[in-house]
Protein backbone atom coordinates (compact mmCIF):
# COMPACT_ATOMS: atom_id res chain seq x y z
CA UNK A 1 0.00 0.00 0.00
CA UNK A 2 1.91 2.57 -1.33
CA UNK A 3 1.56 6.32 0.04
CA UNK A 4 0.04 9.30 -1.64
CA UNK A 5 -0.46 11.69 0.89
CA UNK A 6 -2.26 14.65 -0.60
CA UNK A 7 -4.23 15.54 2.87
CA UNK A 8 -5.77 12.56 3.27
CA UNK A 9 -7.27 11.81 7.02
CA UNK A 10 -7.23 8.43 8.89
CA UNK A 11 -11.23 7.28 7.59
CA UNK A 12 -9.60 7.65 3.27
CA UNK A 13 -6.55 5.78 3.96
CA UNK A 14 -8.75 3.00 6.15
CA UNK A 15 -10.68 2.61 3.16
CA UNK A 16 -7.77 2.85 0.61
CA UNK A 17 -6.52 -0.55 2.72
CA UNK A 18 -9.98 -2.61 2.71
CA UNK A 19 -9.81 -2.03 -0.67
CA UNK A 20 -6.56 -3.30 -1.40
CA UNK A 21 -6.89 -6.15 1.31
CA UNK A 22 -4.53 -4.77 3.62
CA UNK A 23 -4.10 -3.07 6.89
CA UNK A 24 -2.58 -0.20 8.68
CA UNK A 25 -0.32 -0.92 11.16
CA UNK A 26 -0.67 0.90 14.99
CA UNK A 27 2.14 0.83 17.48
CA UNK A 28 1.84 1.99 20.93
CA UNK A 29 4.39 4.64 22.08
CA UNK A 30 6.02 5.57 25.63
CA UNK A 31 8.52 8.04 24.39
CA UNK A 32 10.15 10.38 21.35
CA UNK A 33 12.24 6.88 21.03
CA UNK A 34 9.10 4.96 19.87
CA UNK A 35 8.16 7.82 17.50
CA UNK A 36 10.87 8.00 15.63
CA UNK A 37 11.43 4.35 15.46
CA UNK A 38 7.79 4.08 14.09
CA UNK A 39 8.23 7.09 11.59
CA UNK A 40 11.54 5.32 10.36
CA UNK A 41 9.89 2.38 9.81
CA UNK A 42 6.74 3.07 7.99
CA UNK A 43 8.77 5.76 5.74
CA UNK A 44 11.18 3.34 5.08
CA UNK A 45 8.31 1.31 3.35
CA UNK A 46 5.91 4.06 2.23
CA UNK A 47 3.01 2.93 4.23
CA UNK A 48 0.88 4.51 5.91
CA UNK A 49 0.61 4.44 9.74
CA UNK A 50 -0.91 5.01 13.44
CA UNK A 51 1.07 6.01 16.55
CA UNK A 52 -1.29 5.03 19.61
CA UNK A 53 -1.01 6.59 22.96
CA UNK A 54 -3.09 4.61 25.61
CA UNK A 55 -4.47 6.50 28.89
CA UNK A 56 -1.02 5.92 30.41
CA UNK A 57 0.85 6.73 27.59
CA UNK A 58 -1.01 9.73 27.09
CA UNK A 59 -0.16 10.61 31.12
CA UNK A 60 3.55 9.94 30.52
CA UNK A 61 4.01 11.89 26.86
CA UNK A 62 1.16 14.55 27.65
CA UNK A 63 -1.87 14.60 25.73
CA UNK A 64 -1.26 17.99 23.58
CA UNK A 65 2.92 16.87 23.25
CA UNK A 66 1.55 13.82 21.31
CA UNK A 67 -0.81 15.96 18.98
CA UNK A 68 2.02 18.25 18.75
CA UNK A 69 4.80 15.77 17.77
CA UNK A 70 2.89 13.81 15.35
CA UNK A 71 1.32 16.35 13.86
CA UNK A 72 4.82 18.51 13.44
CA UNK A 73 6.37 15.03 11.36
CA UNK A 74 3.12 14.32 9.55
CA UNK A 75 3.52 18.60 8.53
CA UNK A 76 6.94 19.09 7.85
CA UNK A 77 7.37 15.42 5.93
CA UNK A 78 3.51 15.70 3.95
CA UNK A 79 3.47 12.03 5.55
CA UNK A 80 0.43 10.02 7.02
CA UNK A 81 1.28 9.47 10.34
CA UNK A 82 -2.29 9.43 12.32
CA UNK A 83 -2.73 9.76 16.31
CA UNK A 84 -5.01 7.50 18.17
CA UNK A 85 -5.85 7.62 21.83
CA UNK A 86 -5.72 4.07 22.47
CA UNK A 87 -7.47 2.10 25.19
CA UNK A 88 -9.93 5.26 26.89
CA UNK A 89 -12.24 4.22 29.87
CA UNK A 90 -14.45 7.55 30.18
CA UNK A 91 -15.94 9.42 28.31
CA UNK A 92 -14.25 12.86 29.80
CA UNK A 93 -10.81 11.37 28.53
CA UNK A 94 -12.39 10.76 25.28
CA UNK A 95 -13.45 14.71 24.99
CA UNK A 96 -10.33 15.56 26.22
CA UNK A 97 -8.71 13.35 23.51
CA UNK A 98 -11.01 15.09 20.51
CA UNK A 99 -10.95 18.24 21.31
CA UNK A 100 -7.09 17.67 21.76
CA UNK A 101 -6.65 16.79 18.15
CA UNK A 102 -6.40 13.42 18.18
CA UNK A 103 -7.20 11.33 14.52
CA UNK A 104 -8.93 8.38 16.22
CA UNK A 105 -10.19 7.48 19.73
CA UNK A 106 -11.00 4.39 21.68
CA UNK A 107 -13.51 4.06 24.20
CA UNK A 108 -13.03 0.90 25.75
CA UNK A 109 -16.14 -0.35 27.73
CA UNK A 110 -15.36 -3.94 26.92
CA UNK A 111 -16.00 -4.61 31.03
CA UNK A 112 -19.08 -3.29 31.36
CA UNK A 113 -22.44 -4.20 30.63
CA UNK A 114 -23.32 -4.56 26.44
CA UNK A 115 -25.80 -1.10 27.49
CA UNK A 116 -23.65 0.22 29.33
CA UNK A 117 -21.06 0.30 27.02
CA UNK A 118 -23.70 0.98 24.20
CA UNK A 119 -24.68 4.34 26.02
CA UNK A 120 -21.49 5.76 26.70
CA UNK A 121 -20.07 4.82 22.93
CA UNK A 122 -23.17 6.72 21.50
CA UNK A 123 -22.40 9.79 23.55
CA UNK A 124 -18.84 9.71 22.21
CA UNK A 125 -19.89 9.10 18.45
CA UNK A 126 -22.10 12.50 18.90
CA UNK A 127 -19.38 14.12 20.52
CA UNK A 128 -16.88 13.86 18.07
CA UNK A 129 -19.91 14.26 15.28
CA UNK A 130 -20.67 17.76 17.06
CA UNK A 131 -16.67 18.59 17.21
CA UNK A 132 -15.73 17.99 13.37
CA UNK A 133 -18.71 19.46 12.49
CA UNK A 134 -17.59 22.71 14.20
CA UNK A 135 -14.20 22.72 13.73
CA UNK A 136 -14.13 20.98 10.21
CA UNK A 137 -11.56 17.71 12.08
CA UNK A 138 -12.43 14.03 10.82
CA UNK A 139 -12.03 12.31 14.78
CA UNK A 140 -12.53 8.70 14.28
CA UNK A 141 -14.55 6.87 17.04
CA UNK A 142 -13.60 3.05 18.02
CA UNK A 143 -15.25 0.70 20.39
CA UNK A 144 -14.70 -2.61 21.72
CA UNK A 145 -16.54 -5.50 22.93
CA UNK A 146 -16.03 -8.54 24.62
CA UNK A 147 -12.85 -8.68 27.01
CA UNK A 148 -8.87 -9.55 25.81
CA UNK A 149 -7.04 -8.31 29.48
CA UNK A 150 -5.62 -4.91 29.40
CA UNK A 151 -2.08 -4.88 30.10
CA UNK A 152 0.18 -5.01 27.32
CA UNK A 153 3.07 -7.26 29.51
CA UNK A 154 4.38 -10.54 29.11
CA UNK A 155 2.50 -12.68 31.32
CA UNK A 156 2.34 -16.03 32.78
CA UNK A 157 -1.41 -17.20 31.50
CA UNK A 158 -4.17 -15.94 29.47
CA UNK A 159 -6.27 -12.99 31.75
CA UNK A 160 -9.06 -13.87 33.41
CA UNK A 161 -12.75 -13.34 31.89
CA UNK A 162 -11.44 -13.51 27.82
CA UNK A 163 -14.37 -14.28 25.69
CA UNK A 164 -15.02 -13.72 22.04
CA UNK A 165 -17.31 -11.27 20.89
CA UNK A 166 -21.12 -12.70 19.70
CA UNK A 167 -22.42 -12.13 16.53
CA UNK A 168 -25.52 -10.75 17.57
CA UNK A 169 -23.97 -8.59 19.73
CA UNK A 170 -21.51 -7.07 17.31
CA UNK A 171 -24.04 -6.50 14.90
CA UNK A 172 -26.36 -4.45 17.54
CA UNK A 173 -23.45 -2.83 18.97
CA UNK A 174 -22.07 -1.25 15.81
CA UNK A 175 -26.05 -0.51 14.71
CA UNK A 176 -26.87 1.53 17.85
CA UNK A 177 -23.41 3.29 17.90
CA UNK A 178 -22.75 3.95 14.66
CA UNK A 179 -18.83 3.60 15.48
CA UNK A 180 -16.35 3.84 12.78
CA UNK A 181 -14.28 1.13 13.68
CA UNK A 182 -15.12 -1.80 15.99
CA UNK A 183 -12.64 -4.04 17.86
CA UNK A 184 -14.20 -7.46 18.38
CA UNK A 185 -12.20 -10.32 21.23
CA UNK A 186 -11.87 -12.92 18.69
CA UNK A 187 -9.12 -15.18 20.34
CA UNK A 188 -6.49 -12.05 20.74
CA UNK A 189 -5.23 -11.02 24.08
CA UNK A 190 -3.46 -7.97 25.19
CA UNK A 191 0.27 -8.44 25.91
CA UNK A 192 2.22 -11.96 25.31
CA UNK A 193 2.35 -15.34 26.82
CA UNK A 194 5.84 -15.96 28.41
CA UNK A 195 6.62 -19.79 27.54
CA UNK A 196 3.41 -21.06 25.71
CA UNK A 197 2.27 -19.40 22.20
CA UNK A 198 -0.19 -17.07 21.43
CA UNK A 199 -3.84 -18.36 21.66
CA UNK A 200 -5.05 -18.90 18.06
CA UNK A 201 -7.14 -16.65 16.23
CA UNK A 202 -10.71 -17.07 15.58
CA UNK A 203 -10.95 -16.05 11.68
CA UNK A 204 -14.20 -17.32 10.81
CA UNK A 205 -15.57 -15.42 13.69
CA UNK A 206 -13.75 -12.22 12.37
CA UNK A 207 -15.44 -12.96 8.86
CA UNK A 208 -18.95 -13.37 10.38
CA UNK A 209 -18.53 -9.88 12.36
CA UNK A 210 -17.32 -8.53 9.28
CA UNK A 211 -20.19 -9.19 7.27
CA UNK A 212 -22.66 -8.28 9.86
CA UNK A 213 -21.40 -5.20 11.07
CA UNK A 214 -19.35 -3.61 7.77
CA UNK A 215 -17.40 -1.31 9.47
CA UNK A 216 -13.50 -2.05 9.86
CA UNK A 217 -12.24 -3.89 12.24
CA UNK A 218 -9.55 -3.40 14.44
CA UNK A 219 -7.44 -6.10 16.00
CA UNK A 220 -6.09 -5.12 19.02
CA UNK A 221 -3.33 -6.92 21.05
CA UNK A 222 -1.70 -8.70 18.32
CA UNK A 223 1.90 -9.40 19.59
CA UNK A 224 2.80 -12.60 19.36
CA UNK A 225 0.26 -13.98 17.06
CA UNK A 226 1.90 -15.63 13.98
CA UNK A 227 2.11 -13.78 10.65
CA UNK A 228 -0.15 -16.53 9.42
CA UNK A 229 -3.11 -15.69 11.53
CA UNK A 230 -2.85 -11.67 11.20
CA UNK A 231 -2.72 -12.32 7.39
CA UNK A 232 -5.69 -14.66 7.90
CA UNK A 233 -7.48 -11.83 10.02
CA UNK A 234 -6.76 -9.33 7.22
CA UNK A 235 -8.21 -11.22 4.66
CA UNK A 236 -11.50 -11.65 6.53
CA UNK A 237 -12.06 -7.77 7.02
CA UNK A 238 -9.51 -6.75 9.83
CA UNK A 239 -8.27 -3.24 8.51
CA UNK A 240 -6.15 -2.22 11.59
CA UNK A 241 -3.36 -4.46 13.78
CA UNK A 242 -2.29 -3.00 17.18
CA UNK A 243 1.30 -4.01 18.23
CA UNK A 244 2.58 -2.48 21.65
CA UNK A 245 4.09 -5.55 23.75
CA UNK A 246 6.56 -6.91 21.11
CA UNK A 247 7.68 -2.77 20.45
CA UNK A 248 8.03 -2.70 24.67
CA UNK A 249 10.57 -5.51 24.69
CA UNK A 250 12.80 -4.72 22.42
CA UNK A 251 13.34 -1.68 23.51
CA UNK A 252 13.83 -3.12 27.08
CA UNK A 253 16.34 -5.62 25.80
CA UNK A 254 18.49 -3.12 23.48
CA UNK A 255 18.27 -0.36 26.24
CA UNK A 256 19.81 -2.83 28.80
CA UNK A 257 22.63 -4.34 26.69
CA UNK A 258 23.42 -0.67 25.71
CA UNK A 259 23.54 0.06 29.34
CA UNK A 260 25.66 -2.89 30.15
CA UNK A 261 27.91 -2.20 26.39
CA UNK A 262 28.28 1.31 27.55
CA UNK A 263 28.67 1.41 31.65
CA UNK A 264 30.55 4.98 31.11
CA UNK A 265 28.50 7.17 28.69
CA UNK A 266 25.89 9.22 29.99
CA UNK A 267 24.63 10.82 26.99
CA UNK A 268 20.99 9.90 26.13
CA UNK A 269 20.95 9.90 22.81
CA UNK A 270 23.68 7.52 22.35
CA UNK A 271 22.50 5.42 24.81
CA UNK A 272 19.05 4.85 22.98
CA UNK A 273 20.14 4.44 19.93
CA UNK A 274 19.86 0.73 19.90
CA UNK A 275 16.95 1.13 21.50
CA UNK A 276 15.30 2.89 18.33
CA UNK A 277 17.19 0.48 15.80
CA UNK A 278 15.56 -2.22 17.76
CA UNK A 279 11.75 -1.18 17.67
CA UNK A 280 12.02 0.16 14.28
CA UNK A 281 13.30 -3.39 13.54
CA UNK A 282 10.14 -4.82 15.12
CA UNK A 283 7.69 -2.21 13.08
CA UNK A 284 9.19 -3.21 9.83
CA UNK A 285 8.45 -6.61 10.44
CA UNK A 286 5.11 -5.92 11.34
CA UNK A 287 4.56 -3.84 8.34
CA UNK A 288 5.49 -6.19 5.66
CA UNK A 289 3.31 -8.70 7.50
CA UNK A 290 0.32 -6.00 7.52
CA UNK A 291 0.82 -5.28 3.67
CA UNK A 292 2.10 -8.78 2.34
CA UNK A 293 5.24 -8.01 1.27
Amino acid sequence: MDVNYSGKNLKEYIAEAREKGVAIGHFNISNIEGLHAVFNAAKSLNLPVIIGVSEGERDFVGVHEAVALVKSIREENRYPIFLNADHTYSLGRVKEAIDAGFDAVIFDGAKLSLEENINITKQCVEYAREKNLAKGNDCLVEAELGYIGQSSKLLSEIPKGVELTSVADAKKFVGETGVDLFAPAVGNIHGMLKDMPEPRLNIERIKEITEATGVPLVLHGASGNTKEDIQAAIKAGTAIVHINTEVRVAYRDALKKSLADNPDEVAPYKINKPDVEAMERVVLEKLRIFNFL
